[in-house]
């Protein structure tokens, strides 16, 4: 778990830090990636609440 909060972290400085390197340098290439980054960390976080879901659900039967 202290793995996935440390990525999470990561994942929110470089969003952070793309948005802000996009209003300094107005290169639409940094939003491009912190939205890329966003997709890929939002994705990883539904199929991890998924697994972690199904794993109570094979618990209670």
């Amino acid at each position: 778990m202290l793995l996935l909060r440390i990525i999470g972290i990561l994942a929110v400085i470089a969003i952070g830090a793309g948005v802000v390197t996009y209003l300094l340098t107005g290169d639409r290439r940094y939003l491009g990636i912190a939205g890329r980054i966003a997709k890929y960390a939002l994705i990883l976080a539904l199929a991890l609440f998924a697994l972690l879901a199904f794993e109570r659900l094979i618990v209670i039967f």
